[in-house]
């Protein structure tokens, strides 16, 4: 097995803490257009999807995908900056590999605005070597088509690239690009919401990840 050379991280439950936000911003949007409402669990699945992807089938009448993502975002970038943090060491893993010589990528399901937007609060605008967004691909995680295209920007070979995640979708993404794949255990879903995804390694912590790739 090729030592890592790249390690690539996705942002939301991963390197930011943001998913109470996340869920707050789909209830919001849900009242706004009298949706009926759904269980902070129903989001929680969902997670990791595009939003084009978990308001799908909620439309009727004037209410259109476009119009329930715009009315997220809004409410979504108004309070991102105050309810939106880094987890705890998440910034320091992703610094410690770079001064290691590792290449680091974000491969998220946000779009590009709004990842600028995470990397800013958890302290890594500039940080980081590369990013595939949802601007990016046409085929979102699960697909592996967003893993593929962030090995290929940062010129990586796959077999020494880690992708590191927190939900089944970024492990399944991982899995099809055949790259190693690291279970972040400390955003929202645990060893039992993971494990039929079989990752390569569990981790505990950001620096988990540091211990990982620089033994």
């Amino acid at each position: 097995m090729l030592p890592v050379r790249t390690v690539l991280f996705d942002l939301d439950g991963t390197l930011i803490d943001s998913i109470r936000h996340i869920l707050d911003s789909f209830h919001h949007t849900f009242a706004l257009f009298g949706l009926p409402a759904r269980s902070d669990d129903d989001w929680l699945r969902g997670v990791g999807t595009p939003l084009s992807v978990q308001f799908d089938g909620w439309t009727s009448g004037e209410v259109t995908v476009d119009a329930m993502i715009a009315a997220y975002r809004m409410y979504n970038l108004a309070h991102h900056d105050e309810r939106v943090r880094a987890y705890p060491d998440a910034a320091l893993a992703v610094r410690t590999l770079r001064a290691q010589g590792i290449r680091v990528g974000i491969v998220t399901s946000k779009n590009r605005n709004g990842t600028r937007r995470g990397l800013v609060v958890a302290g890594l605008e500039g940080e980081v070597d590369g990013m595939i967004c949802a601007d990016d691909v046409e085929n979102p995680k699960p697909h592996r088509e967003p893993v593929d295209r962030a090995v290929a920007l940062l010129g990586a070979d796959p077999r020494s690239t880690l992708f590191v995640g927190d939900s089944i979708h970024d492990m399944q993404a991982g899995r099809a690009a055949e790259v190693r794949i690291g279970a972040a255990l400390w955003g929202p879903f645990g060893r039992a919401d993971l494990a039929p995804s079989e990752p390569d390694h569990w981790l505990e912590s950001p620096m988990d990840v540091v211990k990982l790739v620089l033994g």
